[in-house]
């Protein structure tokens, strides 16, 4: 088969497919088209047993069965079960790595501040900064969680945008198309909603991004309603990932039954036991009695009869180095720092940058991160254009074609502002950058646009202020020569 046939016949398959979904959604055959999208279902379940503590296998233990000399029930004795949240430890610790400080957005191209200016008032209203957090958390706890932007007529009829977090621990169910490339040909949004009579109604929202098909499932079928989507792209940002702790499940589980097992064993041992010879216990006085006194006969046969406690000196030395060592595997294979009160006590005087060094491990994975959440915030900047230019306001459409946004990570612990704006005064000092590209990497400056338009300001007045100092000095000198 040659290059071209190759390239036509996998056009062809992809557009079979494509006309084959729109001959289901004609014949409103969505549970046909469910089955043509993929989910992560099983994984999810997978990752949210793990991520619930009461869900490890350690809760299962079954309580111990007393019995007497003649195998009769006695009682029932509880053994401990004491799940660790190793799965919410790790999440949380590469959450802050990733997004503990808000992703910086910057223009990089000319003419389009008004455009960037409601860009920013987007990001700010619709509270990404902290959607996207909740959308991060979500996918390092279930795998997969989407953030979906909705947009609407508010209550004075004007477009407005919304910006809502979809995962299975909120009750939603996302299914996805893909083509041969791994490009997203549409994403189908399942939750329930409850209406009149207290019915409630599944729905199934496909989005592509032409067509936005609501699909609501009725008692004799689906009810299919196509609405133009605006935007013109998918207003869907996806996110899936592996379980942030994938791989040390075993550890995990090792570590809690060891954990529960010691406990146990603690409750047996480490109260004190009473040993007494049978001479001593003839005589035992009462429990209540005041002064009490024990007597206690001579020695027989060299062996003095005594009452005396047997006490456990110590947990097995073993067990210990095994649950520290389970511990330290379970953090440097997810790429965890430990992080305590202890190792806080350490580093609290160290710089930024030396900080960075010592949390190695976290910045290693969320390196290995960016290299998807890059594409993901690329698609969000597209994403939000878009809407502008489509949906919020058409007069800028022609600055939403034209305008580039760049993001940038943040450390999480934020960088060394003094020896960040040395480096900038001594690049412009010797001519390697612009002010105004000082402007914009000022660590101190939050609006560089603005900034840079107050220094400008800044400049015209003190160039009059100057002129006019000079023109008052040369009339001065003119009075003083006629005079003379």
């Amino acid at each position: 088969m040659g290059l071209f046939d190759f390239i036509l016949n996998r056009f062809g398959s992809v557009a079979g497919r494509q006309q084959e979904f729109e001959e289901l959604l004609a014949t409103k055959d969505i549970s046909a088209i469910k089955e043509q999208m993929t989910n992560r279902f099983d994984l999810i379940e997978d990752a949210r047993k793990d991520y619930d503590t009461f869900r490890h296998p350690v809760n299962y233990r079954e309580d111990k069965i007393i019995t007497d000399k003649n195998g009769k029930f006695v009682r029932r004795e509880k053994v401990w079960k004491l799940p660790v949240p190793y799965p919410v430890y790790i999440n949380e610790v590469a959450l802050v790595f990733l997004y503990g400080r808000p992703v910086k957005w910057k223009q990089s191209s000319e003419g389009t501040d008004e455009a960037f200016t409601m860009f920013q008032d987007i990001i700010k209203r619709t509270r990404f900064d902290s959607k996207i957090r909740q959308a991060k958390r979500l996918a390092g706890a279930e795998t997969e969680s989407a953030l979906l932007f909705r947009v609407f007529r508010d209550k004075d009829g004007r477009p407005d945008v919304q910006l809502r977090v979809l995962a299975a621990s909120k009750g939603d169910e996302i299914y996805v198309r893909w083509d041969q490339y791994e490009n997203i040909i549409s994403i189908a949004w399942g939750y329930y909603v409850k209406e009149a009579q207290d019915r409630t109604v599944y729905h199934f929202d496909i989005f592509t991004p032409d067509v936005i098909y609501r699909c609501s499932q009725r008692d004799k079928g689906w009810d299919v309603v196509e609405e133009e989507n605006l935007i013109g792209k998918i207003p869907i940002i996806l996110f899936q990932q592996e379980k942030e702790w994938a791989g040390s499940e075993p550890l995990q589980h090792r570590s809690e039954y060891i954990a529960s097992r010691t406990a146990d064993t603690n409750d047996y041992f480490a109260d004190p036991i009473a040993l007494m010879d049978v001479d001593v216990i003839k005589n035992m006085p009462e429990k209540g009695a005041a002064n009490k006194l024990l007597a206690i006969k001579g020695a027989q046969g060299g062996v003095e009869k005594a009452a005396k406690y047997l006490t456990w000196d110590s947990a097995p030395e073993s067990k210990k180095q095994e649950i520290e060592w389970i511990e330290d595997k379970i953090l440097t294979m997810t790429f965890t720092p430990k992080i305590s009160l202890e190792s806080l006590k350490s580093v609290s005087q160290l710089s930024a940058k030396a900080l960075n060094t010592v949390m190695l491990l976290a910045n290693i994975k969320a390196g290995k991160r960016k290299e998807t959440h890059d594409e993901m915030l690329d698609r969000t900047a597209s994403l939000i254009t878009a809407i502008i230019g489509n949906v919020l306001d058409v007069s800028l459409a022609g600055q939403c074609l034209e305008m580039k946004v760049e993001h940038e990570f943040q450390e999480p612990f934020g960088e060394d502002i003094t020896e960040a704006i040395v480096n900038i005064t001594k690049s412009v000092d010797g001519g390697f950058m612009s002010t105004e590209s000082a402007v914009e990497l000022n660590p101190l400056v939050k609006d560089s646009t603005s900034e840079k338009d107050r220094i400008a300001r800044e400049k015209e007045e003190r160039a009059k202020v100057r002129e006019d100092l000079f023109s008052q000095v040369e009339e001065e000198d003119e009075a003083q020569g006629t005079a003379n």
